[in-house]
């Protein structure tokens, strides 16, 4: 038996998330049914959960088929989703140039992760010339968007005066808003702050929240500085971050 979605079913993103965790394998089955009769939101979700494995046997190139297909639709998430796939050799082989140049188009478009993809590479100088005054206009415009992770990293480049004149009240500010929208990196750039404010019971709950939602390199990374804190509470969760880290290895 087939399932079927209707469209506003497939447009609705909370309604696809439940689905997808309520039974994961009958979701897939619809959203292969809407994806096959030619909507591309539906061709960009699949694309995603046979890139996750999510109900679905995962397969990294038929993902990006599907993106592939959704993006020549003008489905923008899809679009950007295809740069990481050129990006990472997801699917087939990796392509810094062939990813900025989805990211552009999604960026020009006015997608918020495509502005920070791009920005990624641009300040890095892969698959494009390095332009750190062209990222920081990108990670600012997906900033004032809401991006947190942008949020972040905008912080970061006013912080050190980087293509910019530096500005630290802006840079904090940055700082806790993208703490507060939910990006890890934010929180524990948050928590620096605090700190060194001497906000010290501020600065330990930014920390514990940004270790609850952090991945794997970020602990790897963020656990050993943590070490330098003059505070002897901050030092000790060095710890925490070490056996997160260790667990998700």
């Amino acid at each position: 038996m087939a399932f079927e979605l209707r469209r506003e079913e497939i447009l609705d993103a909370d309604r696809l998330s439940a689905m997808l965790t309520e039974n994961p394998a009958r979701a897939a089955q619809a959203i292969l049914v809407a994806a096959r009769a030619g909507m591309a939101d539906a061709q960009a979700l699949l694309g995603q959960i046979l890139l996750d494995g999510q109900g679905i046997e995962r397969d990294p190139a038929l993902a990006r088929t599907w993106f592939e297909i959704a993006a020549n639709g003008g489905q923008l998430m899809a679009r950007n989703m295809l740069g990481r796939c050129h990006e990472h050799g997801w699917g087939g082989a990796a392509d810094a140039a062939q990813a900025a140049m989805h990211y552009r188009e999604a960026a020009a478009a006015g997608l918020d992760w495509g502005l920070y993809n791009y920005a990624n590479l641009l300040g890095t100088g892969r698959g494009v010339a390095l332009d750190q005054e062209l990222a920081l206009v990108c990670y600012r415009r997906a900033a004032q968007m809401g991006h947190a992770k942008s949020m972040n990293l905008l912080g970061r480049y006013l912080e050190n005066g980087m293509a910019c004149e530096a500005d630290q009240a802006q840079a904090h500010d940055w700082y806790r808003r993208s703490a507060e929208a939910g990006d890890f990196r934010g929180q524990f750039s948050h928590a620096a702050v605090l700190a060194e404010a001497g906000r010290v019971d501020e600065a330990l709950h930014w920390l514990q929240v940004a270790l609850e939602g952090g991945n794997l390199n970020f602990l790897r990374v963020s656990g050993p500085a943590l070490l330098q804190a003059s505070d002897a509470r901050i030092r000790a969760m060095a710890g925490q971050y070490a056996a997160k880290a260790q667990a998700l290895a």
